[in-house]
């Protein structure tokens, strides 16, 4: 007989609320063999221009969860969370035409950024804000094959305007430094640490 997921176990009389709608997010809780319930709410992702690099994540992780403030039962825990991708003193958010990702792209071709996600854990009665910070390098890419990613991804939804699970990320990254799950959406490493010791 397989024994219950440890962390499911700590969390039985919990309820776990993803508070966003990104597959990816939710992928990595059903890989992690959580039960959880899904409910995204909108935003207005906007934060003070004073922050830098992980205050920005933080700030937008923590802004998704005021939502749900008001209407969290007490055996309740939303997770949101925000992924930055950070390139020499520069945010590199989402692109909102094929001309911007191709310049973000170009941007971060040949040379190392960062990736920061936050996660923001929230309960009727406490807040805890986690993130993780995973340096990619990127080849030196043609025009040609940024062109191609754009056309076949649209990676339009995503930070720094490419999805390290895509076709990019399998040709173009010659080096990684730290989690690989945090570069696609959620530290899972860390959402596991934190709810543990949340409910211990």
């Amino acid at each position: 007989m397989i024994e219950p997921n440890p962390l499911n176990k700590k969390l039985k009389g919990y309820k776990l609320v993803l508070g966003s709608a990104s597959p990816r997010r939710k992928m990595f809780l059903k890989e992690m063999g959580l039960d959880f319930e899904v409910r995204p709410k909108s935003v207005d992702e906007v934060y003070p221009e004073h922050l830098q690099g992980e205050k920005i994540s933080n700030f937008l992780a923590k802004l998704k969860a005021t939502p749900f403030k008001e209407e969290l039962k007490k055996n309740e825990i939303v997770l949101t969370s925000d992924t930055v991708v950070w390139y020499k003193g520069m945010s590199l958010a989402k692109a909102s035409s094929k001309k911007e990702a191709f310049k973000m792209l170009r941007t971060l071709s040949g040379d190392w950024h960062e990736v920061i996600t936050s996660v923001c854990f929230t309960t009727s009665t406490a807040q805890k804000t986690v993130s993780a910070t995973t340096w990619v390098k990127f080849m030196d890419f043609t025009d040609e094959e940024i062109e191609y990613y754009i056309d076949i991804c649209k990676p339009f939804d995503k930070a720094g305007a490419y999805g390290i699970q895509e076709w990019i990320g399998m040709v173009g990254i010659s080096e990684i430094k730290g989690p690989y799950t945090n570069v696609v959406g959620l530290p899972t490493h860390l959402v596991y640490k934190t709810l543990m010791d949340m409910v211990s």
